[in-house]
């Protein structure tokens, strides 16, 4: 975000003010009901859609349109009943910044998967976010992860942002379809996972070694990627030394010289194809042990 460039310490409106202007700068009001930890809101049609499509997420109230209602499907009726409003009624219980399509569900938090359900190297690839705190990256990562087969992402239970609202939303739909697990130690998680066998990649720009390559090597004897696990640092840091000692191999995504990085979900995204690539279930019928990165 640009900083701010006024030549003043003080409130755009005090400086109105100060020059004999009439103050038109409205006081920003915060929206929204107050909710009980482990409770949120939910907007927007994909994600609404999911959650109420998804029996694991507890249901506590759903507001729509009268538009919006034909979406509703039978099994989602009998779920929860939905109250009938105007957009400006479901406006007023959201933050100023949803755009919520006419869909809002209050909801409880998703239960996190233990680590042990994900421990072994069969149980699929792991996307492991350390210190990622922008709902939009979460949620885009969300989506990535789903489009190409991850077993579920590991978060860090007082890093990470809640999955409601700008999470759900940036997923459109898929923080439903992709497990997740909260662990307090993300380098101790990943060690536990390396004790298992799984080959542990952590994305750095400084890396020598190429994400391919990288992939490649932690391919199984079969050439499957099911036991890889993919690490990505925060937005404005990168990895933590920690993490980044505790990964089998760190490796660089090959870029131009026209762009100094890449935004965090876009990684995962180039991330997790390259791995798919080497996924007889993304891909069935090729044989991955010949299909060299």
């Amino acid at each position: 975000m640009a900083p701010d460039q006024r030549n003043t310490s003080k409130p755009a409106f005090a400086h109105a003010r100060a020059q004999g202007r009439p103050n038109t700068r409205k006081p920003s009001r915060q929206r929204g009901d107050a909710l009980p930890p482990g409770e949120g809101w939910i907007w927007g049609r994909h994600a609404v859609l999911a959650a109420l499509a998804n029996p694991k997420r507890v249901l506590l109230s759903l507001h729509v349109t009268r538009n919006s209602a034909k979406d509703l499907d039978d099994a989602m009726q009998a779920r929860i009943a939905a109250q009938i409003e105007e957009p400006g009624q479901i406006s007023a219980r959201l933050p100023d910044t949803a755009v919520h399509q006419g869909f809002a569900l209050k909801a409880k938090a998703l239960v996190p998967e233990p680590v042990q359900a994900v421990l072994a190297p069969t149980h699929g690839l792991l996307v492991v976010l350390d210190q990622i705190t922008d709902p939009h990256n979460v949620g885009a990562i969300f989506r990535s992860a789903a489009a190409f087969g991850a077993r579920a992402l590991i978060l860090q239970d007082r890093k990470s942002p809640p999955l409601f609202g700008t999470v759900c939303k940036s997923a459109v739909g898929c923080a439903e379809l992709v497990s997740h697990v909260e662990v307090t130690n993300i380098a101790d998680t990943l060690k536990s996972l390396r004790d298992e066998g799984r080959f542990v990649v952590g994305l750095a720009g400084e890396a020598e070694t190429s994400l391919a390559a990288a992939i490649q090597t932690g391919a199984d004897t079969m050439g499957r990627t099911t036991g890889l696990v993919i690490v990505l640092g925060s937005e404005d840091k990168g990895l933590r030394p920690r993490v980044a000692d505790h990964c089998d191999l760190l490796a660089r995504i090959p870029m131009g010289p026209k762009a100094e990085s890449l935004n965090v979900s876009n990684a995962a995204a180039v991330a997790l194809y390259e791995a798919s690539r080497h996924d007889p279930r993304i891909n069935p019928g090729i044989n991955p042990a010949a299909n060299p990165a």
